[in-house]
């Protein structure tokens, strides 16, 4: 059986329709359970930093370093686990796989290496490994192949905010996969960013609509605030 297309068209921006789906009242949330944990997404200088990495990195909130350390520090200070991601490969990039056969120059996916600038952390962000779990991962999801699952299983973890970059990468497919392992997924909308306006708003719209709760970093900072250890 054939039929018409029905998928639906539009002359709204990508913008525009985020911010329609954001402000449906009707639409149901997943919600905060017990405890969380901020999981930090890829916030390395190869994609924060534009002054030194004008190819790859990317700013959507001038503020989005400070609001994700901010964040990150509350939650540590009420008990509550944080997390670290970063990406970079080995010498010959072996590890990247397949994502890293598409070009081959300084800028590539794969030739972020361990220990340098573009896998550093970037500096305005307040880190404490020791306590903070910090994973250099090499595919999109900061589940994929590291230990977040089972540190997330210890600390009794339901719900994970993700910040980091990008929206339409590293965090969706975390989010993704987040939601795939029974965790609330939660992304605090002025601490996410990416290259691009349509690619931003069009994948925080799916994260809306499928995935997880778009929510202002402010809501997550009360739910912070209000938390009592059990």
């Amino acid at each position: 059986m054939t039929g018409e297309p029905t998928m639906q068209t539009t002359t709204k921006t990508a913008k525009q329709i985020f911010e329609e789906v954001w402000a449906n009242p009707a639409r149901a949330k997943f919600g905060f359970g017990d405890k969380l944990a901020v999981v930090n997404v890829d916030p390395q200088k190869g994609y924060t930093r534009p002054d030194l990495f004008p190819k790859t990195a990317y700013i959507t909130d001038p503020r989005q370093m400070d609001h994700i350390s901010t964040m990150s520090t509350r939650a540590r200070a009420s008990g509550l686990p944080v997390v670290w991601t970063h990406v970079a490969y080995m010498e010959n990039g072996a590890d990247a796989g397949v994502w890293g056969t598409r070009t081959d120059t300084p800028d590539s996916l794969q030739n972020i290496k361990v220990g340098s600038e573009r896998h550093a952390f970037d500096d305005r962000l307040d880190i404490d490994d020791t306590v903070d779990a910090v994973y250099t991962k090499r595919m999109p999801s900061a589940f994929f192949e590291t230990p977040l699952q089972s540190f997330l299983t210890w600390h009794r973890v339901d719900t994970v905010v993700i910040t980091g970059g990008s929206t339409s990468g590293c965090v969706r497919a975390t989010a993704v996969d987040a939601l795939s392992h029974g965790y609330r997924a939660i992304v605090p909308i002025e601490c996410v960013a990416d290259k691009h306006e349509s690619y931003h708003f069009a994948n925080l719209t799916d994260l809306q609509l499928k995935y997880a709760d778009v929510v202002r970093t402010a809501d997550v900072l009360d739910w912070i605030d209000a938390y009592t250890p059990a």
